[in-house]
């Protein structure tokens, strides 16, 4: 085997072509090291190399090719969840000028102002001296209307607001309130909240056919207590009491009935 010929001594073409012929062979000796790594793993019982796939950033810099369209829906036309108020807007056209209709242009926007109404009411004294004072209008309870306590409950409940915010919120969009007030809107008066969840649990038991109950611990007004769920696939009930009891749990399901008994 004759000795490699100096490179030094080698004309550029050919030294350029001997570079060229010894990175294909490297590149190659690299797959066949590869390949044998990966065989000697599989024979061992070891974990081969991840397949890791190509970015797509490449993809997302290449130019689109003309002719193909887009599968993707566009958007369809927006429903409105309220009354659509229309309004007519105009415009001077030159004289001349023939009127073709209207092209509508359809906005949502939210109105968030503070509303304060004096009602007098009127005052009568009968001839037995009786004093007639007209009724307040229905849904007023108390100095706060029922859309500032609907958006309250809304806010803390659905929106997890705390009441620090909630009250800033209120004071920021004109309202005269303190905190002390919107515990009070969160707190008292919410009987009717009670019955409604009474009439779900009464009306998810008369009408399923199966049960699911559990019950775990919970923290009410700083003491320990139980909250249980009943429910199935219709329909879910939570109800907090300080006692896990097979007793109360029979109270539970009565749904505040007491004509009957449960043993």
């Amino acid at each position: 085997m004759s000795a490699p010929p100096n490179p030094s001594e080698m004309p550029r073409a050919e030294l350029e072509a001997e570079v060229t012929a010894l990175r294909g062979e490297v590149a190659e000796l690299k797959q066949l090291v590869l390949a044998l790594r990966d065989e000697i793993a599989r024979l061992k019982g070891l974990k081969g190399r991840p397949v890791i796939k190509p970015s797509g950033m490449e993809k997302a810099t290449e130019a689109k090719r003309a002719g193909k369209r887009s599968k993707r829906r566009g958007r369809g036309p927006v429903t409105p969840r309220v009354t659509v108020e229309t309004q007519v807007i105009r415009v001077t056209a030159p004289a001349g000028s023939q009127f073709k209709g209207y092209e509508s242009y359809q906005m949502q926007d939210l109105v968030l102002t503070a509303r304060v109404v004096r009602y007098r009411r009127e005052r009568w004294v009968t001839p037995a001296g009786e004093t007639i004072v007209a009724p307040l209008p229905e849904g007023i309870r108390g100095h706060f209307g029922p859309e500032l306590r609907r958006y309250v409950l809304m806010q803390y409940h659905q929106g997890q607001v705390t009441v620090e915010r909630l009250v800033a919120q209120l004071q920021a969009v004109g309202v005269s309130i303190s905190k002390r007030q919107v515990m009070r809107l969160l707190i008292e008066g919410q009987d009717a909240f009670l019955t409604e969840t009474r009439e779900v649990l009464r009306a998810g038991l008369e009408t399923a056919s199966w049960i699911t109950v559990d019950d775990t611990g919970a923290r009410h007004r700083g003491a320990n207590a139980v909250c249980t769920q009943i429910g199935n696939d219709d329909f879910a009930w939570f109800g907090t009491t300080g006692s896990k009891s097979r007793m109360n749990f029979l109270e539970l399901l009565c749904a505040g009935h007491t004509d009957y008994v449960i043993n």
